[in-house]
């Protein structure tokens, strides 16, 4: 049995004829009727009662009708779906970040062009980015710096500083600023190791000269943040 010949079969029984199931296949009324003819004599059985101005189904072909709708409303919805999947109507983008504030200007206008697009949003390191990317486990990475790898395409989407803050209740927290010195001199609380911020903080600090104090390690840009609100060091993080 051929998907061909229960194609055949299913427009014959749908139109009632091998003419206008031949024309609704794009093909010749012989091979269709080829077609069919095929399918009875490999499995022994009549499906159609034939008569010179029309046909009807046997008792066999009735109930291989049942079988052939379902077939093809299925192979109708797959097709669809395929289609709306191309055309980004349906679906879910994957997306790790190693900070969500990175997409905040840009969820919006995805939202409004893609509505049946749901949207799935995790944090990670640069490293936890990466190799989510490897495993297809993500389908967007975000980072805090363009990555220029041959098997990956980066787009640029904009650049943020990298600023230091402190608690509100901080001596400094009235001040307009502080010296990378001033910065360093003081217990610090930094992104984990694999994260960019922090390596970009390093590499700064290594080219002055300067040891940073380095206090307390976080996961996150949040938990810094919430560390760094109970007064225990200076924090340093993106803007974004």
């Amino acid at each position: 049995m051929r998907y061909v010949q229960l194609r055949a079969f299913h427009n014959v029984a749908i139109s009632g004829g091998f003419s206008k199931a031949a024309d609704a296949l794009g093909l010749t009324q012989p091979a269709v009727s080829d077609q069919v003819r095929k399918l009875e004599e490999e499995y022994q059985i009549i499906l159609f009662h034939r008569n010179k101005r029309q046909v009807s189904l046997t008792d066999t072909g009735s109930r291989l009708l049942e079988i052939t709708r379902r077939m093809f409303d299925t192979e109708s919805q797959a097709m669809e779906y395929l289609s709306e999947a191309r055309d980004l109507r349906t679906g879910t983008l994957r997306i790790i970040a190693d900070s969500a504030l990175h997409l905040l200007h840009l969820l919006p206008i995805f939202r409004q062009r893609y509505p049946g697009i749901e949207i799935s949003i995790r944090s990670g390191n640069t490293e936890t980015v990466l190799a989510a990317l490897e495993n297809y486990a993500a389908d967007v990475g975000v980072l805090g710096e363009v990555i220029t790898l041959p098997r990956f395409k980066a787009l640029h989407l904009g650049s943020e500083a990298i600023v230091a803050f402190v608690a509100r209740d901080h001596p400094w927290s009235e001040r307009s600023g502080a010296t990378l010195e001033e910065i360093c001199n003081k217990p610090l609380v930094l992104r984990e190791s694999g994260s960019k911020t922090r390596q970009k903080f390093e590499e700064e600090v290594a080219l002055r000269g300067l040891v940073p104090n380095v206090a307390i390690e976080a996961e996150g840009r949040e938990a810094v943040r919430e560390i760094v609100a109970t007064g225990l060091g200076v924090g340093v993080v993106s803007r974004a």
